[in-house]
C-alpha cells in the first residue's frame, strides 16, 4: 500500500490519506494501517510486552472456538499464563468444552478498553485435561488472580471437580498492539 493510501474496512468510516484513520487492518500477518489521532503508529508489542499485558490485573480473555456448524463462538474466560500456554477451566458439557473436544484450536483476545487502547490476540492448539487432581493447582491460581488470595481455595476447589476441564492454549501466533489511539 503506498503512502497516503488506505484500504477500506467494510462498515467502518475512514479518511484516505489522513492521520485520523485509527483502525488497525491486518493482511498477510502484518499491520496495514494503525495510525492514531496524532499521526503516530500504534506500537507492536514485544514478546515480553504481550506477556506483561495479558497478566496485568484482572483483564478477562475473550475465547473464540468453532461450533460444529463452523460458526464462531466467543465467551469471556478467566486465565493465567504458564510459559507459552494460556491456562483456563471450562465445563466438559459447555459450548466451549464441546467445541474444544471436537476441534482443538482456539483464539483468545485480551484488550484494554480505555485510551490509548491496546490488545493481544493469541491463536493456537489446545490441550484438554480431564483430571480434577491436575486441575486443582491451576484452578486455584486462576481464582487467586480474579477473586483474590482469600477466596482462591474456595473457587479453585469449585472448578477442579469431575466434569470441569483444564485447558491449555499454546500461544503459537501472537499479535499485540498498544497505543492504538495515541
Amino acid at each position: 500500500m503506498g503512502a497516503g493510501r488506505s484500504e477500506a474496512m467494510p462498515g467502518r468510516a475512514h479518511r484516505t490519506g489522513h492521520a485520523a484513520v485509527n483502525w488497525l487492518g491486518v493482511a498477510a500477518g502484518r499491520a496495514v494501517r494503525a495510525v492514531g489521532q496524532n499521526g503516530r503508529m500504534a506500537q507492536r508489542m514485544s514478546d515480553e510486552g504481550w506477556r506483561a499485558f495479558v497478566t496485568a490485573g484482572t483483564r478477562t480473555g475473550k475465547l473464540a472456538t468453532v461450533r460444529a456448524d463452523g460458526s464462531p463462538h466467543v465467551a469471556p474466560i478467566w486465565f493465567v499464563l504458564d510459559g507459552d500456554d494460556l491456562v483456563f477451566n471450562t465445563g466438559r458439557s459447555s459450548v466451549k468444552g464441546r467445541n474444544l473436544a471436537r476441534d482443538p484450536r482456539a483464539a483468545l483476545s485480551v484488550d484494554e478498553e480505555r485510551p490509548p487502547y491496546a490488545f493481544v490476540t493469541v491463536r493456537g492448539p489446545v490441550t484438554v485435561i480431564d483430571d480434577p487432581v491436575e486441575s486443582l493447582p491451576w484452578s486455584t491460581r486462576i481464582a487467586a488472580r480474579y477473586m483474590g488470595a482469600e477466596r482462591a481455595e474456595e473457587y479453585g476447589r469449585r472448578n477442579a471437580v469431575p466434569g470441569e476441564l483444564l485447558v491449555r492454549l499454546r500461544a503459537e501466533h501472537v499479535t499485540g498492539f498498544t497505543g492504538i489511539a495515541d
